[in-house]
């Protein structure tokens, strides 16, 4: 196959717009830090509320969530179409994670 059927096959990727190493490395620090973060919710497990440890934890998934996907998946640069696919399945696990909590009554609210 010839380079221009190549790009043709599997589109036109435009090496320009793709992070450098040292951008995937500070990514990855990033997603450290928000990961250890998540792991210090657990010490305050005992004395702050369910629905604050499930806020904190929620925006934390959805921050690596979209960087993961953004960067690592290379969503940012491909077609607006994929990011609506996965946006869709993030709104759609957190409707499915608030209904189980509220189902069980695991916010406390009850």
């Amino acid at each position: 196959m010839t380079d221009s059927m190549t790009e043709t096959a599997h589109g036109a990727h435009d090496d320009v717009h793709h992070p450098s190493d040292w951008d995937y490395v500070k990514i990855a620090g990033w997603l450290a830090f928000f990961t250890a973060i998540e792991v210090g919710t657990y010490f305050f497990e005992d004395t702050a509320p369910r629905w604050a440890l499930f806020a904190v934890l929620t925006f934390l998934m959805i921050i690596k969530f979209i960087m993961v996907g953004a960067y690592f998946m290379h969503l940012k640069y491909d077609t607006p179409w994929f990011r609506r696919i996965f946006t869709a399945g993030v709104v759609l696990a957190i409707g499915v994670y608030l209904i189980f909590f509220l189902a069980f009554d695991l916010f406390g609210l009850g």
